[in-house]
């Protein structure tokens, strides 16, 4: 069983040259897992010094390898962090709302799921750029770091959360509650498990938004012994009824856009950030999926930029994330010290700051 102290002890003879400290001191390492045999992180540093720190990732590499009993190293050079500081600051780019305990919440404000510390919403402007997949494994995330999380599927029109997580049947009704399925560590509801697989959903605007209130407040997602520390909302794409239904009728404490590197996505992830902040719901950064050579690379980083909110990372365009999903099993669950789970713990990270949990 390798100790997490030796993990850390290894990469602080590694030394950063920028900063002249160990690495792990400079807090360049980001979302450290260690598990039984295996270690994996990720290296943040300015772009521009990528080139740089690849032999720094090689040393790190070859430290930790070195290690009685280690099996399985992954480091992941990312350039994300400025230089000289350590820790990248969680909120850059956010207004004191997006931080503060007391943050202001929607128009029409009105008490939040009973038992439940924050809700996060992970948003999109169009379709097929993998919101869900990202929702899914990073509620995952989450779970890791110990805290309790709920994951709650409201695209009505098209529910892939039972499958993603590999759930099914109605779920039980006690003391006038919906109890939420649990799979992976995660308590989990959709509309997808109140209805069969092959039915369409034929819903105006009203409907949907009712059955999305319904499961929103009428799950038991916490106790007053044991409060859910975050609850993930997977909202369809686009800025219609359902996405100002939820933000009316539950005080949101903050969303993370997801988007593909290309212009056509961006272009809607500006949308969906417009609309939280007419509704003055913090927007705690992007996430950038699908990237790599066929989507191209780097477009959400630039557009967090441009509207100066965080950029909480990019996941490449792997085939891992899509089996995971499709198995019922998401990645960050099956491969928990795999590349993509470093990735999303990473990001985990960020988002856990921002809600001050």
């Amino acid at each position: 069983m390798v100790e997490r102290s030796a993990v850390i002890a290894a990469l602080d003879a590694v030394k950063d040259p920028v900063s002249g400290q160990g690495l792990h001191a400079s807090g360049l390492v980001q979302g450290l897992v260690v598990a039984e045999d295996r270690a994996g992180f990720a290296l943040e540093v300015d772009r521009s010094l990528v080139a740089t720190y690849a032999p720094v990732r090689d040393a790190a590499e070859a430290a930790l390898k070195a290690i009685p009993g280690m099996n399985r190293v992954s480091v992941i050079l990312t350039a994300e962090a400025k230089p000289g500081l350590g820790k990248p600051a969680r909120t850059a780019g956010l207004s004191k709302a997006a931080v503060d305990q007391g943050r202001p919440k929607a128009p029409v404000p009105t008490d939040r799921p009973a038992h439940v510390r924050r809700v996060l919403a992970v948003a999109s402007g169009k379709g097929g750029v993998g919101k869900s997949t990202v929702a899914v494994n990073l509620a995952a995330a989450l779970a890791a770091r110990g805290l309790s999380v709920g994951i709650l599927d409201a695209d009505v029109y098209g529910p892939s959360l039972p499958t993603m997580l590999g759930i099914s049947g109605q779920p039980a009704y006690e003391d006038g509650a919906i109890a939420p399925h649990q799979a992976h560590g995660l308590k989990a509801m959709s509309v997808g498990l109140l209805t069969r697989m092959d039915d369409a959903m034929i819903w105006r605007g009203p409907m949907a938004s009712q059955a999305i209130t319904q499961m929103l407040t009428q799950t038991r997602w916490g106790a007053a012994e044991a409060p859910l520390d975050v609850l993930v909302v997977d909202l369809p794409p686009g800025t219609g009824d359902v996405q100002l239904t939820l933000i009316q009728k539950t005080p949101l404490d903050g969303a993370v856009i997801v988007s593909t590197p290309q212009e056509v996505a961006l272009a809607d992830a500006r949308r969906a950030h417009t609309l939280f902040q007419k509704v003055n719901v913090p927007t705690l950064g992007l996430i950038e999926n699908m990237s790599g050579a066929v989507f191209g690379q780097g477009g959400a980083k630039t557009e967090a930029e441009r509207l100066s909110v965080p950029f909480l990372g990019d996941l490449p365009l792997e085939a891992a994330l899509r089996e995971g999903g499709d198995a019922g099993r998401p990645v960050v669950v099956s491969d928990p010290e795999g590349a993509i789970a470093v990735r999303f713990a990473v990001i985990a990270e960020q988002v856990a700051a921002s809600l001050g949990l």
